[in-house]
């Protein structure tokens, strides 16, 4: 090499084979040994540019063969590119060796060559928009060669900025400014459905300052939970979380659209419900900080008593608590929070009956369990100074209506000729007519199992989904199950005749 580099600084094989092995390893005594050399480095990058401007490209090529293997390898170290003014030397060095009317291939696939190392430096470098508008002009090609690139680069600059903005805490050197954050989220607006700039989004959404009020404008927590709503962004549950915490017009809007499609659609079936529920992220939500669980459970309490408690908004809920409830057991195999948060007006020790699977409770011992529960709520009904009175309870009761489903079911197929369990019948007539007084009650406990007849259709569609939840004989076909209606559609002439 001692003839080829002439005119070069007499170092240049000694940098040659330090890029090697830069480039061959990236254990951490390599990271420092580019660290320390960076300086020197550099300064031979511009003296070699002082030889080169000298040339042109064939004549470069011809006295050095191995220029394009040093450009290369200090064009894709990101070192050397994040160090001070090497990039601008390097493009320097890059543009000589262009040629502006190439005459055959190799000067063109040189040229290419040259334009595709000069992109990826644009691209991965802070240049003032200027600098990237005039590298265009000279150079010949067009923004979208390396905008999608500078695009990536800068995104991912401000999201490694806004973490460690975080992450310094109050170190005033080195934090964002409020007003700084505020703007790059309203920039953000227009452009968050962009792919490329999710992660922006992301990280904006999770940073925490130490502002006492919000940094982020309510424009950009409208427009991120827009297109959360409409599927336009993909953004993971942690960041999700944070916009509904941050932000509860997000939160109500997202429980609006979710009664909206359960009560719009046409009749859906639990595993539909299901879907939409956990599409909406709204339990795992819950489960996670039990704010969120506290606005969804008063935004249904609200929608049932609007809707006189439509069965629609009645079937969400208990779709979405047993969701809940299963995301709760999935995140929190400690719980994090207790029971009390998620459930502040109920009687704890009622929360930890119905919580129960009942797909772990034997089927021989399911009408013990109803009783208990039967025997807790009336006590607590009967006593209208504790947890809210019948209507609170009845709210809980309600949540899990897997029992009030397996109180119909037991009651539905106990003999024609037997009297019906008192407790069951109290609580299956609870669970319709919480509001009426005790005489009332005890009257319309039959009555209500009428009602129940009348809707079995409704009931079946829901215990064919049941089954698969609860594992119970899994030989119960859907043709077992519509004889089974048959069947109980005749054992309910007697009772309708003795009454």
């Amino acid at each position: 090499m001692a003839e080829d580099s002439a005119g070069l600084p007499s170092n240049y094989q000694f940098w040659m084979q330090k890029l090697s092995v830069w480039t061959q390893a990236s254990t951490l005594e390599t990271q420092r040994d580019i660290c320390l050399h960076l300086p020197q480095f550099q300064e031979f990058l511009r003296r070699m540019y002082e030889t080169l401007k000298e040339m042109d490209s064939n004549t470069i090529i011809e006295r050095f063969p191995t220029i394009c293997q040093l450009l290369a390898k200090s064009c894709w170290s990101p070192f050397i590119l994040a160090y001070d003014e090497s990039p601008k030397i390097l493009i320097w060095c890059l543009c000589c060796l262009i040629k502006k009317d190439p005459q055959n291939s190799r000067e063109s696939k040189l040229n290419s060559w040259t334009r595709r190392l000069l992109s990826h430096i644009v691209s991965t470098s802070r240049f003032d928009i200027k600098e990237v508008g005039l590298f265009n002009q000279v150079l010949g090609y067009a923004p979208t060669d390396y905008y999608p690139g500078l695009l990536k680069n800068m995104v991912l600059s401000l999201v490694s900025e806004l973490r460690e903005n975080h992450l310094n805490g109050f170190s005033s050197q080195r934090r964002m400014s409020p007003e700084r954050v505020r703007s790059l989220s309203r920039i953000c607006v227009p452009l968050l459905t962009l792919q490329d700039f999710e992660p922006l989004v992301e990280a904006l959404l999770t940073y925490h300052g130490h502002e006492p009020q919000e940094v982020l404008c309510p424009e950009f927590f409208d427009a991120v939970n827009e297109a959360f709503l409409l599927k336009k962004i993909s953004l993971p549950t942690s960041a999700i979380l944070c916009l509904w915490l941050r932000h509860l017009p997000s939160l109500e809007n997202t429980m609006l659209h979710l009664l909206e499609k359960l009560i719009s659609s046409e009749r859906n079936s639990l595993r539909r419900i299901e879907c939409f529920m956990k599409d909406s992220l709204l339990p795992e939500a819950a489960a996670c900080h039990p704010a969120i669980f506290r606005v969804v459970d008063e935004i249904f309490r609200s929608a049932l008593l609007e809707t006189d408690g439509a069965p629609e908004v009645l079937a969400g809920l208990q779709v979405f608590t047993r969701c809940f409830v299963e995301a709760l057991e999935k995140e929190n195999k400690q719980l994090k929070f207790a029971l009390k948060t998620y459930f502040p007006y109920a009687s704890p020790s009622l929360v930890m009956v119905l919580l129960q699977h009942s797909k772990d409770i034997p089927q021989g011992l399911w009408h013990q369990s109803l009783k208990h529960i039967s025997e807790m709520l009336k006590e607590i009904v009967e006593d209208h100074g504790s947890y809210g009175g019948p209507f609170e309870s009845w709210f809980l009761f309600v949540h899990f209506g897997g029992w009030a489903d397996i109180t119909a079911e037991q009651l539905l197929m106990s003999e024609a000729e037997a009297e019906p369990p008192e407790a069951l019948l109290w609580l299956l007539a609870f669970s319709y007519s919480p509001g009426t007084g005790h005489q009332q009650r005890a009257q319309t406990m039959m009555a209500q199992t009428d009602a129940i007849m009348n809707e079995i259709i409704g009931f079946l569609d829901y215990t064919l989904y049941r089954w698969d939840h609860l594992c119970v004989e899994a030989h119960r076909s859907r043709k077992l199950a519509r004889e089974l209606l048959t069947e109980l559609r005749e054992q309910a002439s007697p009772r309708q005749v003795n009454q």
